[in-house]
């Protein structure tokens, strides 16, 4: 396999990547911003979040979700602005991160549980459902630190990458949308996930920040692929390009409020032989 290149840099801290209408689009955290890349490098500023955002995903009349950190929402953009879509301040117990959004339009919110930037003792978190329409409640409970999340291309299956147990958990999916069935989908031994991606062999790309790797891991744990990312820790990755088969890597040295200082965020980029499935 090749090495990683770069497609664009000087970011602040970029983060949930998704490929959407031929473009890469991704969070900078601390540049507040939603933008798009192309494959030549070219970006646009999508939209401006003042309270950080992090997970994306669309409606199907095709309207932008965006998480909203700090204030704990899910933003949607319409023609005439940003708007509240999710109020989560009562259900989520610290900041708001990644998100997935199915095909109806029904998201899946992470979030962080405790507040880790003050070392406070780590708690479990929920991961919060979001109906089209807009109200919360509680999908599924008990993670360790929630992160990266795909469903498969059936809709019957969602994984979710516990950054703080080192697994990849797996639960069964109903038409409405409610979880069952949890189980561990891959124990990552050494490995801890962030963001994640679905390919169309059932295997799933996950980024580990800590390893400063990306590693492709079948259903019960067997690695087959990993990629370094050097001196940069891999915080997200998502499968994109005209035929899904460029492996877009977020990098950067830190993810903490320090990285906006230093400017090393990356989006780097790699062929796979397999392409995107799923969603995100």
């Amino acid at each position: 396999m090749a090495d990683l290149t770069v497609l664009l840099d000087g970011l602040h801290f970029p983060e949930g990547p998704r490929w959407h209408d031929g473009r890469l689009w991704f969070s900078d955290f601390y540049a507040h911003e939603v933008v798009a890349v192309d494959m030549q490098g070219r970006r646009e500023t999508i939209v401006t979040v003042p309270q950080q955002p992090s997970g994306l995903g669309w409606l199907p009349d095709g309207r932008l979700l965006v998480v909203s950190m700090k204030d704990r929402k899910v933003m949607r953009l319409d023609p005439d602005g940003l708007k509240v879509h999710a109020d989560l301040w009562d259900l989520a117990a610290f900041n708001c991160n990644d998100m997935v959004v199915d095909a109806d339009g029904r998201a899946y919110v992470g979030n962080f549980g405790f507040n880790h930037y003050v070392d406070e003792k780590p708690k479990t978190a929920i991961l919060i459902r979001v109906d089209p329409d807009g109200s919360a409640s509680v999908a599924a409970d008990g993670f360790r630190f929630p992160n990266g999340t795909v469903i498969t291309p059936d809709g019957g299956t969602l994984v979710i990458g516990e950054t703080r147990g080192k697994v990849l958990t797996a639960f069964d999916r109903a038409p409405d949308g409610s979880l069952s069935n949890r189980r561990v989908w891959a124990d990552l031994g050494e490995n801890y996930p962030d963001g994640i991606c679905l390919d169309a062999e059932g295997a799933i790309w996950v980024a580990d920040p800590r390893n400063n790797v990306v590693i492709r891991v079948r259903e019960g744990g067997g690695v087959t692929d990993t990629v370094s990312t050097g001196d940069l820790g891999a915080f997200a990755c998502m499968l994109g390009g005209e035929d899904r088969r460029t492996l877009f890597v977020c990098t950067a040295k830190m993810s903490g409020p320090g990285a906006a200082e230093i400017r090393s965020g990356r989006i780097e980029q790699i062929r796979v032989d397999v392409p995107g499935a799923g969603m995100p």
